[in-house]
């Protein structure tokens, strides 16, 4: 819905900026379109940068889980093989 008021606003711009009236109203109704639509890339670019975020730290999260079960798995196996190696001593 947002996305639709703020491309209907923009038209609304165009066709104003289009027909050369300079009248207070025009200028606040620019203004308002313009201060929506940086706050559009803003709200992008910060929804963005927390995926990217969000992302490498799941990424860094996994890696950790799997170095943890791959030292898990080593050390479990090194116990099997002293234990072989005390049953035969």
């Amino acid at each position: 819905m947002k996305k639709t008021l703020i491309v209907a606003a923009a038209a609304g711009l165009l066709s104003l900026t289009a027909c050369g009236h300079k009248t207070d109203a025009a200028d606040n109704v620019v203004a308002n379109a313009d201060a929506a639509a940086d706050n559009m890339v803003a709200n992008t670019d910060a929804v963005a940068d927390n995926m990217v975020d969000n992302a490498s730290a799941t990424a860094d999260a996994m890696k950790d889980n799997a170095s943890n079960a791959a030292d898990a798995m080593k050390d479990h196996a090194e116990n099997k093989a002293d234990a072989m190696d005390a049953k035969t001593k």
